[in-house]
């Protein structure tokens, strides 16, 4: 009896303790997906969802005020990208300044630390402009504010440490997005970001272009160059025809006369930005003997003639507008070249862009970030490229800045990376970047000369080098 009475009480406890385990793993909440989580943030939308192995890759709108002063005064919808990999690791956050890409790729910073990475398509650009545009709101704090709500919104999801980052204009980007929101990202990475602190004087350029490369390649440039004017009228009646035959027309610049000129005016210095010293073996060696047919090859491939035309400008039209309000834009001189076959030299950013919309420029928005980065710089870096020409007026930092950096990579030209670094200085520079995103290991922050990328590379989604753009923008 006493047998069958304990049995019959170990059956109750078992019966008990399984129902009570059932009802815990009822009471369980479901994982929530992390498309899901993303489109619960209020403005949040899904435009699609691309496959790639081992991440889940979003492209998004994201709803922002025109005027973040004034929040209430109209909305746009602005495209950002998602690279998700796991919400417990580091998110990258990059512009390039432009256009964002709707395929899945990872910049530099989001290879060295393994994490995330959230891209954004700059203000103005379109699809992410509003209508009708109020220019007036284009400028750098806005586009800084557009970064800031985007990283307070997505940061309760993705807790761990934040790095902004960019190139050229995403460089310049990133920058002001740190000087006007300094406790929001752990550390930027400025890949080659031109820093135009007085837009009057260029002088910096002009000594680049004197030394850059070798005396034979810089004679090879020069002489093409320099043909390309001497040849004007047999080369415009051919241009006509290009254009003619591609629909372009010249209405913003003004007439094919000074886009043709701009476009021969770019020829050095768009070398120099996208080729190397090898590529000199591609310049004619004996320009004033080259057929017509050769100049002409040679600058469309490196300046490309469709830059100066309506439709060429008009994608970039924002740029061109920052560039003529906040950015400052370079003015070079031709030494090579009698004066006598430069009509108009290096145009001013007001003649790309069209009349109706209107421009004043504000000679102290960059001298106050320079200000600010000379003395309050913390965990930034700025990568340059020996041999490209925006890197001639590159941020410096003074004796305020902390954990900061400036490296310049040897022969590279406006694709500079860490990567190109000298070997002490790459191992560095990654030891850094691993150290602010905070995922440095014990060893790395022991011997920083050990850091190395945590990811390895990807030849599809770690697209390393420059891509060439017409026209002379950074």
């Amino acid at each position: 009896m006493r047998k069958a009475l304990r049995w019959l009480l170990a059956l109750v406890v078992l019966i008990g303790t399984v129902s009570t385990a059932g009802a815990a793993t009822a009471a369980e909440p479901k994982a929530v997906d992390i498309k899901d989580r993303l489109l619960s943030i209020p403005g949040m939308s899904l435009i699609e969802e691309k496959p790639y192995t081992g991440y889940r890759f979003f492209v998004l709108n994201y709803t922002q005020p025109v005027d973040h002063r004034r929040p209430s005064k109209g909305t746009f919808q602005q495209r950002i990208t998602v690279l998700h990999k796991d919400v417990n690791r580091p998110t990258v956050f990059y512009t390039g300044g432009y256009n964002v890409s709707t395929n899945p790729s990872r910049r530099e910073p989001t290879q060295i630390v393994d994490g995330n990475q959230v891209s954004m398509e700059y203000r103005y650009f379109t699809p992410s402009r509003p209508a009708p545009a109020d220019w007036s709101k284009l400028d750098i704090w806005q586009a800084a504010s557009d970064q800031h709500r985007i990283f307070e919104a997505l940061k309760p999801l993705y807790s761990k440490n934040w790095i902004s980052t960019g190139g050229s204009k995403g460089g310049m980007t990133a920058t002001y997005y740190e000087r006007f929101y300094p406790r929001d990202m752990d550390g930027v990475v400025a890949y080659v970001a031109p820093n135009d602190v007085v837009n009057k004087e260029d002088s910096a350029y002009d000594r680049f272009f004197a030394r850059v490369g070798t005396e034979e390649c810089r004679d090879k440039l020069n002489g093409v160059q320099r043909e390309a004017l001497v040849r004007r009228a047999p080369l415009e009646q051919k241009y006509a025809a290009y254009a003619a035959e591609n629909g372009y027309t010249f209405d913003t610049i003004g007439s094919l006369d000074r886009a043709y000129e701009a476009v021969v005016l770019d020829y050095v210095w768009g070398f120099w930005q996208y080729s190397t010293l090898a590529d000199c073996a591609d310049i004619p060696a004996d320009a004033k003997h080259a057929t017509d047919e050769a100049i002409w090859d040679s600058v469309n491939t490196i300046s490309g003639f469709s830059a100066y035309t309506d439709q060429g400008l008009e994608t970039y039209t924002p740029y061109y507008y920052q560039a003529g309000t906040q950015l400052g834009a370079p003015t070079i001189h031709f030494p090579h070249i009698e004066k006598k076959y430069i009509r108009y030299g290096y145009q001013p950013p007001r003649n790309f862009v069209p009349r109706s919309i209107p421009m004043k420029f504000e000679p102290w928005a960059m001298r106050d970030v320079d200000t600010w980065v000379r003395h309050n710089a913390r965990h930034m870096l700025f990568v340059y490229g020996e041999n490209d020409p925006w890197g001639a007026e590159p941020f410096r930092l003074g004796h305020g800045a902390r954990d900061s950096y400036v490296m310049t990579a040897p022969g590279m030209n406006h694709g500079a990376n860490v990567a190109g670094l000298v070997p002490d200085q790459k191992a560095f520079a990654t030891a850094r970047i691993l150290d602010w995103a905070g995922v440095a290991s014990a060893e790395v922050q022991e011997n920083p000369s050990a850091a190395e990328p945590l990811a390895t590379f990807d030849a599809r989604l770690d697209k390393r080098n420059v891509e060439r753009e017409p026209a002379l923008r950074p």
